[in-house]
């Protein structure tokens, strides 16, 4: 019989959320204790496999004493302290930081952002068409994955994921200031040049489609990308014995893309380029 370790229990802190006592474990941020809790505070870079970066501020709440509204996705929840996360002050920064990312980059594949436009009225075109941040096309230079920059949000996530946080290959990185700040790979050469070793983790992380799979691009440019018509089957990837979960996005009887459960104790939502790219072979008809 195999005996699974249950690890140090962490102790409950007490605290206030919008007037209501909460308990959250030791270690919780406020945005941990939000979502146990039900509340829907909006959230564009924090991602659970990662470090909060703290890069697009639309998380920030109320938090009594505090000078500023604080991020929610890492600032740890403290006994005593009362939390407002739907105060005018709190509804009136995440309006104006909607409108200014909407009016930069396109955000028209990031998940949810037209319903939190729509519900704090945000107007992005306000600022008119010189606000744009980027203004190019998507780079297209190997048969994996897209870099679309003008639907970059600059959240670091994928800086992130290559770095020391997960992958430790350093192909990626913040290159420029201010409005003329990018993602980019050394010496901005094309991404067949660089220290890339396509695990697609980047792409794992991405909260706005900057990155995507290049079949997932493709059959959105064609019209025919439709996630309510997909189908996800976890399995365990082939390749090697290491484990690793894979989740398949199946449209029309066919793998569309490949990503991994983020809960999964192997890889936390990451994989190598074989179990992120390498499906052809299931679906080759032939």
């Amino acid at each position: 019989m195999t005996v699974i370790p249950l690890g140090v229990p962490r102790r409950l802190l007490e605290f206030t959320l919008d007037g209501e006592p909460v308990r959250a474990p030791e270690g919780s941020t406020i945005l941990d204790a939000c979502r146990a809790a039900g509340k829907d505070v909006p959230t564009l870079c924090e991602g659970d496999t990662l470090t909060p970066k703290n890069a697009c501020r639309v998380c920030v709440v109320e938090v009594e004493g505090a000078r500023t509204l604080v991020p929610a996705c890492s600032r740890k929840a403290e006994p005593g302290m009362e939390v407002r996360t739907d105060t005018e002050r709190a509804r009136h920064s995440r309006k104006i930081v909607l409108e200014l990312l909407a009016s930069s980059v396109d955000l028209s594949t990031t998940p949810r952002v037209s319903e939190w436009i729509k519900e704090y009225e945000a107007k992005p075109d306000r600022f008119g068409p010189d606000a744009a941040r980027l203004n190019e096309e998507p780079k297209i230079d190997n048969a994996l994955y897209v870099r679309d920059y003008d639907k970059c949000i600059l959240c670091y996530k994928c800086v992130d994921a290559c770095g020391d946080q997960w992958q430790n290959t350093f192909a990626i990185s913040v290159a420029g200031r201010g409005f003329d700040a990018r993602i980019a790979v050394e010496h901005d050469a094309p991404l067949t040049d660089s220290a890339c070793v396509y695990c697609g983790n980047c792409i794992e992380v991405c909260p706005t489609g900057a990155l995507s799979f290049k079949s997932e691009f493709d059959m959105r440019a064609a019209g025919t990308w439709e996630e309510s018509a997909q189908t996800e089957t976890t399995t365990v990837c082939a390749y090697c014995g290491v484990g690793c979960n894979l989740t398949l996005h199946v449209q029309d009887n066919e793998i569309v893309k490949v990503t991994s459960p983020h809960d999964n104790p192997v890889t936390h939502g990451n994989l190598c380029i074989k179990g992120r790219f390498g499906y052809q072979h299931v679906q080759n008809r032939d």
